[in-house]
């Protein structure tokens, strides 16, 4: 297996590098204008159908999409080439990381801050990240392994098995970690944002990315994505904007908390890649295979955690803040990680 069937993106932008001050500067701009303007905020938040608030829907879309049109089920067939690197991936993502991820939530949120957290807000908080946690990433994975000078055909096809193993396993492993941690679980609501955030772009992706790859082979879809990327960051922030606009008042009362669900986010993030590079290590895989596996279990699929926090627990709610805190969190921890990775490529066999 080549790098070169589908290359990856060029790498960060300019816009992308400083995502996090993107993210940051909305995350003011929400505090903002919630406080400025509680009423139009309140009626957006009642804007809603079946429990799914329409607008957030509308950008998380945006968000999701030009993802979804990237994922190519033909690599699907390449799953037995190279099966080590895909193994790490698989494990580390459903078997590891939703579970530490909720341990770390229930480590911190119920004992370690529990003098500083109201209970209420600590379940809150903690099913956020288990959002996170079992939220595998699918779209940054491709910068993250072009920076490392990954195997890109093969990155994706790690990406593709993840979003056909998503469909079917984010919402039985959300269900049972909030049900072991007592948080109620409407499972309508979750069954529903799994159909409407991941089953259905997903198969518009498809149909899409088809029509496209017919009228213009690979290119036309390399064109098309760079058409709609730039709506998914506009619809990142405006969603940040809108989340932070519904917690401005509890934020500006409580500063602390945005650190607070950023420490176990920070020691998940750092200790699943090194579980994973290790894992690599010892089991002899390439370095342009081990680089984007352990990458693409330490990167959460945002959007979907997102969208997911607000059906299930509303737009103001402390689920909702915890996902977005993982936005601001990932991207310099990304970075640094791909850093890390770039330096110790020399402890990893050469890809024949």
């Amino acid at each position: 297996m080549t790098d070169t069937a589908h290359p990856a993106p060029a790498g960060l932008g300019a816009f992308e590098r400083w995502l996090s001050l993107w993210v940051a500067l909305a995350i003011g701009a929400g505090l903002l204008l919630g406080n400025l303007f509680p009423g139009i905020f309140g009626a957006l938040a009642a804007f809603e159908v079946a429990s799914v608030n329409l607008p957030v829907a509308v950008l998380i879309w945006a968000m999701v999409f030009p993802m979804m049109v990237g994922v190519d089920f033909g690599a699907l067939r390449q799953v037995g080439e190279k099966p080590k690197g895909l193994v790490v991936t698989l494990m580390v993502n459903w078997l590891i990381k939703p579970f530490t991820m909720a341990a770390l939530g229930v480590l911190f949120f119920n004992y370690i801050f529990a003098g500083l957290i109201p209970p209420d807000d600590a379940q809150a908080y903690l099913a956020g990240v288990i959002l996170l946690g079992a939220a595998p990433c699918t779209a940054m994975v491709f910068v993250w392994s072009n920076l490392t000078r990954g195997d890109a055909t093969y990155t994706l096809v790690q990406v593709s098995v993840n979003d056909v193993i998503m469909v079917f396993a984010f919402a039985p492993i959300v269900a049972f970690l909030l049900g072991v941690t007592d948080i109620t679980v409407p499972w309508d609501t979750l069954l529903i944002s799994v159909g409407l955030y991941v089953m259905l772009p997903l198969l518009v992706g498809y149909l899409t990315r088809e029509r496209l790859v017919a009228k213009g082979g690979e290119a036309a879809v390399d064109v098309f994505k760079a058409r709609v990327q730039p709506f998914a960051i506009i619809g990142l922030l405006l969603t940040v904007v809108l989340l932070f606009g519904f917690q401005g008042e509890v934020i500006l009362n409580r500063p602390l908390v945005i650190a607070l669900i950023a420490v176990p986010l920070l020691l998940q993030s750092y200790g699943i890649f090194f579980i994973a590079y290790a894992a690599a290590r010892a089991w002899g895989i390439p370095y342009n295979v081990a680089a984007p596996c352990a990458l693409i279990g330490t990167s959460n699929f945002f959007e979907l955690a997102v969208a997911v926090a607000i059906s299930l627990f509303g737009l103001g709610s402390g689920a909702a803040l915890a996902t977005v805190v993982g936005v601001l969190v990932e991207v310099p921890v990304m970075l640094s990680l791909v850093a890390f990775a770039n330096r110790t490529q020399h402890w990893f066999p050469v890809s024949k």
